[in-house]
């Protein structure tokens, strides 16, 4: 049973925590990390969802995401969510995420990483990840069109990968 800290509306933390599937208060909120990984070539890494998950089954996705369990710093829920997903190890605790994005239930900490990683050495978590594989922004935006990828807005994915060089949202 996955345990979250609860946050309010300005991110502080507040002394409650939560198990995953318990109704929160109007005013309580949870954090959510996504890592993009970008090779040289500035292809994405995507995932494919297992198709007996709860929630977008067999659809494809950004390279990996989940909710900060209680305890986890932000950087701390970037890597762990990583190495369960993917098997890789990244160290995040001198970085900051990208942008944030406020949803109904929480904040949604984006970190947009270079990193070259070979295909065959993933380790593929079962319970959740059937597939792997490298995308253009042209590919993923197609799979969204074709009902194959979570439907993000299209702008969102462009973010990502004009974004992913510098902090952010002003060209340099």
């Amino acid at each position: 049973m996955e345990k979250w800290d609860v946050f309010d509306k300005h991110r502080n933390k507040i002394e409650k925590q939560i198990t995953r599937g318990d109704e929160m208060a109007p005013d309580e909120f949870h954090l959510v990390v996504h890592v993009c990984i970008f090779n040289s070539k500035g292809e994405m890494l995507i995932q494919q969802r297992q198709p007996f998950k709860e929630g977008w089954s067999n659809l494809w996705d950004i390279t990996c995401g989940g909710s900060a369990i209680a305890g986890d710093t932000s950087q701390q829920a970037a890597s762990r969510e990583l190495f369960e997903e993917l098997g890789i190890h990244y160290n995040f605790d001198k970085i900051r995420p990208h942008f944030t994005i406020n949803f109904e239930r929480g904040f949604d900490d984006y970190y947009l990483i270079e990193y070259d990683v070979d295909l065959n050495e993933l380790t593929l978590q079962a319970e959740e990840v059937q597939a792997a594989k490298w995308a253009s922004k042209e590919e993923i935006l197609k799979l969204i069109e074709q009902k194959k990828f979570i439907p993000y807005y299209q702008s969102i994915i462009a973010f990502l990968f004009e974004g992913r060089h510098h902090y952010g949202s002003i060209r340099l």
